[in-house]
């Protein structure tokens, strides 16, 4: 029902509201005796972790300490699952596809419920990462897999997926699944005239504090354009910082006191 509110809604074209929005960083993204980002530090900031299973960051202690980090700070953990490529930090796409990606997502799922479970917690949505977030916008076959392993996990989570002015067909697949989805917009990244994100490679993709906190602004007012200047027509319910850009720590300050978001 939530779903077909949301296509009712885009086609009332009505002038967009000021968004009440929900603030989600990647964390837990180190591994062994190798750190990544500020967690500490940005937890008290964010309403939900994108907790890193192990699969391009991650591992059993590191996920033990951002569940208890979480569960301190009062903050939704989510799972951040992604293709096995610890090496290439998930930015690599890889040719997994049915059943077996299907295995791979639920054993990641598995890992980061079981630990928050034992320590009082649990998880309430899943985020792809990297390349299996990228490689979904463009493949809907690949899409419709992941939705399928997580709306055949033994209890409901929710998926977050890329805002995108197109993305009516993924609400009616998301329906057919019987998921929630919950639509993303990124704040420190620049984005392309369909709505999809810059490569990391190319000129705009990453963007500096002001042009982040710039951007937030435009997300929740409904102006936001692409790197060229084309208005995009999006309404996230949650917006990204990545744990592993540079000055994320500073972003996430600037964006929650611009946007005037209540702690906690």
């Amino acid at each position: 029902m939530k779903a077909v509110k949301r296509v009712v809604r885009r086609a009332q074209r009505k002038p967009p509201a000021p968004l009440n929005i929900k603030l989600n960083c990647d964390l837990g993204e180190g591994f062994g005796a190798y750190t990544m980002g500020c967690d500490e530090e940005i937890m008290p900031l964010i309403d939900c972790a994108n907790v890193a299973c192990g699969y391009h960051g991650g591992d059993p202690s590191i996920i033990r300490k951002t569940v208890l980090l979480a569960k301190r700070h009062k903050v939704e953990i989510g799972a951040h699952v992604a293709y096995p490529d610890l090496q290439g930090f998930g930015r690599r796409s890889m040719s997994l596809r049915g059943q077996e990606l299907i295995d791979c997502i639920q054993y990641q799922i598995s890992a980061l419920d079981g630990m928050a479970r034992t320590y009082g917690s649990r998880v309430t949505y899943v985020k792809p990462h990297g390349a299996l977030y990228n490689d979904m916008n463009a493949d809907k076959s690949l899409e419709s897999t992941v939705m399928k392993a997580i709306a055949s996990w033994y209890r409901p989570l929710d998926l977050v997926m890329l805002a995108t002015p197109g993305d009516k067909k993924s609400v009616e697949t998301a329906f057919e699944y019987g998921l929630t989805l919950r639509f993303e917009a990124f704040a420190d990244r620049g984005y392309t005239r369909a709505g999809y994100l810059v490569p990391r490679d190319k000129p705009g993709a990453l963007l500096d504090v002001t042009a982040a906190v710039a951007q937030a602004k435009a997300i929740t007012s409904g102006t936001l354009r692409s790197v060229k200047g084309h208005k995009l027509n999006i309404r996230p319910d949650t917006l990204c910082v990545h744990g592993d850009t540079p000055k994320a720590l500073e972003m996430l300050k600037a964006i929650r006191s611009a946007l005037q978001v209540p702690a906690g």
